[in-house]
């Protein structure tokens, strides 16, 4: 019989982890808060089972933080399959529409213009949106009908990579809310020979790159050394400007109270988080030359 897990701990910092394909990213978090024996994680944006790639974890005070990682740039490497449209625009789903005609490659190369920019993109029926509460996802296998709105989105590029008689490797860079299935559903449809998703890979997020991750299995076969792996909390902040305070500013943010920013680097506007000492205090808006904390770090100094 196994031992009892011990007690869970307080972890904090972040982990890139390179998911494997066939798990979610719920399992996969759960997988590292076991590894870590950590009392709290999450991650920044999800990953289809299907896919790939670049899914970062956070843990404690670094759960805080998930929402600059997920409003990051993204990156995906994806290959698009043509002559059939599935309901769930990738090979996990059932075909409902086909076409003999194939795309030469640069009829394919001319058409990715059309979707760069800010674009209206409609999601696939089968995504994590909700609609009345209810995932479409979950409304889909149910056999309803799901009809999502389209909306805005930004395609920051789009670059054929490789093609040839019956699929074509696109990478793309896109910013918070672009679905890559919906990208590869639209484009067939333009070329008219219809095509989803059949390999997908997420290259980055927001700071965090491929560099930056380590794969699942590698953390399996040596779990004593997973706590080499962790990255630091600021490690999701490093998007926003840093403003350094003294041990005084420190206490009057952790009270929740604003700080007025002196000197000429200070940020005028927009959102920063202060340090101390190398050390994360709080993050928020910069109003009327004060720091505004709206979320505080509870870590040592």
């Amino acid at each position: 019989m196994n031992a009892p897990r011990s007690k869970r701990v307080e972890v904090n910092g972040w982990l890139i982890l390179d998911k494997p394909v066939g798990m979610t990213s719920t399992q996969a978090v759960s997988r590292l808060k076991y590894l870590f024996n950590a009392k709290k994680a999450g991650h920044a944006g999800t990953l289809d089972p299907l896919a790939s790639g670049i899914l970062p974890v956070a843990f404690g005070e670094a759960t805080k933080t998930v929402p600059f990682v997920q409003d990051g740039e993204k990156a995906y490497r994806f290959t698009v399959t043509w002559g059939a449209e599935t309901d769930t625009d990738d090979s996990d789903g059932k075909v409902v529409r086909t076409s003999e005609m194939r795309p030469a490659p640069d009829s394919v190369e001319a058409l990715l213009p059309n979707f760069i920019g800010t674009i209206m993109q409609t999601p696939p029926a089968y995504s994590a949106i909700k609609i009345n509460g209810e995932r479409a996802y979950d409304m889909a296998r149910d056999g309803e009908v799901v009809e999502i709105a389209p909306r805005p989105v930004t395609i920051h590029a789009l670059d054929l990579v490789s093609s040839d008689e019956t699929s074509s490797v696109i990478e793309a860079r896109c910013g918070k809310g672009t679905y890559v299935r919906a990208i590869a559903r639209d484009l067939g449809r333009l070329l008219g020979c219809f095509g989803h998703v059949t390999a997908l890979r997420r290259t980055r997020v927001g700071p965090f790159t491929e560099e930056d991750s380590v794969p699942l299995e590698e953390l399996l076969q040596a779990p004593e050394t997973v706590g080499e792996e962790l990255l630091s909390v600021e490690a999701g902040l490093t998007e926003l400007p840093c403003v350094v305070v003294d041990r005084n500013g420190a206490a009057r943010l952790r009270r929740g109270q604003s700080l007025l920013l002196r000197g000429r680097d200070a940020p005028l506007d927009g959102v920063a988080y202060a340090a101390c000492g190398g050390v994360p205090v709080a993050f928020g808006p910069v109003q009327g030359g004060e720091l505004v904390p709206h979320r505080v770090f509870n870590l040592p100094m």
